[in-house]
């Protein structure tokens, strides 16, 4: 192998002749131009959005698989709101039969209320009391799905129910419908956020108005996405969940790009160049990095795109369009923000790095370079040790158990969760998970095959009871309701699912000729979790390749993009396996469970893709070094890469470690697992990878890790990144 320096070829031109020197210095001679145009983006689009309102749809539907097939298959025979009810949930240890003469007034008045259809009493079933008496429910079936039961009607229905409690009768509510009345806001998490966001810039910058800049351009950039997603809503599936993952991820990039850009202005201004100058060369550097660092966020969340499942698609195309956003906020009203307070600022950070150097305090990174000196003094040890660190961290990875949460996951003081229990306690683990098989044609009618599969499965092992057949509207469909022995998130009842599927109903269509299929939302769950692992080789293909694709052109190195891609997969694999610990496992106080089925796919996209922000930042100005350098001494120029950017990579890595790690306060689980995971990634790629694993591998490698072979080399397009 031959390895060329090919350092001359990258001379830059002018500083003058680059679009982001253009767009920066129209932006920062035209700043009121640029502050008045985002203002009016962000309260005329945001301002049409809140009088139009959103329709977000959680659309969970997974074509092709049987959970889909039996629901459509319903829907068909026009029972496709079958399930759509509140349970009211009572108990008494006296005895639910001396209670009646309160129960039943209150239902009553509960069948008056809005959306709902009717109420059928806990003691018209005989099978809805429990086998002690204590526990009982009744059934409120809804007019609407519970998707669009409005929160104000739930609570209507709540206080009517709870209206009757004391003397030992508690009374709480169940369903899908009111685990809304749990999720609450998450504006505690995203204040707890930002708030820490601002004391570190604040530490960093020692001013409140340079600090509160990269913020103030996170804000304008995700709060105009938010009104744009919230008028696509009606055009396109986008499912409520959204708008969180949007504010998760928007908040953070875009205080990481603006931040990034800020602080090499601020160096150019310690320099004693002029506002000006210091704004162009900025935009010329910094902003090639954040330019192209942004569009490894946009490949890996329109990778998404490729798993084909409706709602991963909207919030793929949401964020990918707040981290654009965000981007073009970053080049555009961050100039002119400058602009504006640029003499300001060039007064403040001179005094303070006069104030530092009377102090005998370096400005230039020197910790940062014996640091990088220390690592490469052992750079195998350095690897091998992170390497081990970051296996250990993602081997629980391999375990990872994929679902949707349920009321049990709720938290404890919530009326669903304690519904949850209380129907546990009275019927077993199994009753709040039902599998639903729905039978169709046969040798008979479609009841008596349904009664037939009624019967089989109340025999098979794992199952705890079947209910009565009930037909469809038409009569030509059947549905039963098997309770498993366990628990809907047991790993238990999984296999169940398999067990019918595979083993059990195939043998009944041998005997009658009919179509049993195996739905409900523990089936579905199974599907969901089955089709994503199918698709996900393509997936992570399609993302690992264009990145890999993108970083070749821009390094023009074939090592360093597949190390950066190696160790981004061990930074997600950290961040999933310490998120399986926590949330599946329960631990540090946390409900066990399965992980959310789409999570792990949606944090390999944002993730992937924001450990490529890092890793274009930090080569970017070790490229910068190895080009401008008089000896070609690859070992100085990784030193001198991180010693001007670790402060910055630190920094910046913190603030979204503090904004992700604070999701952690809401009260969806969702977003407590993502804010989570987000968090250990951005900990893992920025602390061990970056600072360590890094340096280590770009010591070890040389001048080889400058090589492209000569064929890819005429092929790939040449993207320069740093200019000055």
């Amino acid at each position: 192998m031959t390895i060329t320096d090919n350092r001359e070829e990258t001379a830059e031109p002018p500083l003058q002749k680059g679009v982001f020197v253009r767009v920066g210095g129209f932006a920062y001679r035209r700043k009121w131009v640029a502050v008045i145009l985002w203002v009016v983006v962000l309260f005329g689009v945001y301002g049409v959005a809140t009088a139009v309102g959103d329709t977000y749809k959680d659309d969970m539907s997974l074509p092709g698989t049987e959970a889909q097939a039996a629901a459509d298959l319903l829907a068909d025979h026009g029972a496709e709101r079958a399930g759509d009810t509140i349970d009211i949930v009572l108990h008494d240890e006296g005895g639910l039969a001396q209670v009646q003469q309160r129960v039943d007034p209150m239902l009553a008045e509960v069948a008056k209320l809005p959306n709902v259809g009717g109420v059928q009493s806990v003691y018209e079933n005989p099978n809805a009391i429990s086998e002690d008496g204590t526990i009982g429910y009744a059934t409120v079936q809804l007019e609407v799905p519970s998707v669009d039961m409005p929160v104000e009607d739930t609570e209507s229905i709540l206080d009517a129910a709870q209206e009757i409690e004391g003397e030992g009768l508690q009374v709480e509510l169940g369903g899908e419908a009111v685990r809304a009345l749990a999720e609450g806001e998450t504006g505690v998490g995203e204040m707890v956020g930002l708030v820490a966001a601002l004391v570190i810039l604040v530490l960093m910058f020692g001013t409140f108005i340079a600090a509160g800049l990269p913020i103030v351009i996170a804000l304008f950039a995700v709060g105009s996405t938010v009104g744009v997603i919230i008028l696509a809503s009606h055009l396109f599936t986008i499912a409520s969940w959204t708008p969180p993952v949007m504010f998760l991820v928007g908040l953070g990039v875009g205080i990481d790009y603006a931040l990034l850009i800020f602080a090499r202005y601020r160096t150019e201004l310690v320099k004693g160049v002029e506002p000006e100058r210091a704004t162009i060369t900025a935009m010329d550097s910094a902003g090639r990095s954040v330019f192209f660092a942004g569009c490894t966020v946009l490949l890996a969340l329109l990778g998404l795109t490729a798993l084909g499942l409706g709602s991963i698609q909207g919030m793929a195309l949401s964020v990918a369009l707040t981290v654009l956003m965000t981007m073009i906020a970053s080049l555009t009203l961050l100039p002119a923000l400058l602009s504006i307070f640029g003499k300001r600022f060039a007064r403040q950070f001179l005094a303070r790095a006069e104030k530092r150097k009377a102090k005998g305090k370096s400005h230039d990174g020197e910790r940062w370079r014996k640091l990088a000196t220390a690592v490469q003094k052992r750079p195998l040890a350095a690897l091998l040790t992170a390497a081990v660190l970051l296996g250990a961290l993602a081997f629980p990875a391999l375990s990872i158990r994929l679902g949707f949460n349920d009321a049990g996951n709720d938290p404890s003081d919530s009326t669903s969760r304690q519904a949850y229990d209380l129907l546990s306690d009275g019927f077993g683990p199994g009753f709040n998970g039902p599998l639903l098989v729905v039978t169709d044609g046969g040798d008979g009618s479609a009841e008596e095959a349904a009664t037939a599969a009624a019967q089989t499965l109340g025999e098979t092992e794992g199952v705890a009871a079947t209910a009565p057949p009930m037909p469809t509207p038409d009569g030509e469909a059947a549905t039963v309701l098997v309770y498993p022995v366990t628990s809907p998130q047991d790993e238990e009842t999984t296999e169940l699912v398999g067990t019918l599927r595979d083993d059990v109903l195939p043998g009944l269509t041998a005997d009658n000729g009919a179509e049993y299929l195996v739905g409900g939302g523990t089936a579905a769950s199974e599907d969901y979790a089955g089709k994503l692992a199918d698709r996900m080789p393509l997936f992570m293909i399609i993302v690992v390749g264009l990145a890999i694709i993108l970083l070749m052109a821009v390094f023009r190195s074939i090592l360093i993009p597949l190390k950066a891609a190696f160790l981004n997969l061990l930074s997600i694999g950290a961040a999933l396996g310490v998120m399986k610990l926590v949330f599946q496992d329960g631990r540090f106080g946390f409900e066990g469970g399965p992980i959310e089925a789409y999570v792990p796919v949606m944090i390999f996209a944002i993730v992937f893709g924001l450990s490529m922000d890092y890793e274009i930042f930090l080569i970017s100005r070790m490229h910068e070094e190895w080009v401008n350098s008089k000896d070609g001494d690859p070992s100085r120029a990784v030193r001198e890469g991180l010693a001007h950017t670790g402060s910055v990579i630190t920094a910046a890595g913190s603030i979204m470690i503090v904004i992700f790690a604070a999701f952690i306060l809401s009260p969806t689980r969702m977003l407590q697992q993502s804010g989570l995971a987000f968090a250990v990634a951005i900990f893992v790629d920025a602390v061990i990878i970056r600072c360590m694993i890094v340096p280590a591998a770009m010591e070890l490698m040389g001048k080889r890790a400058w090589w492209l072979p000569a064929p890819l080399a005429k092929i790939l397009p040449k993207v320069e990144l740093e200019k000055h």
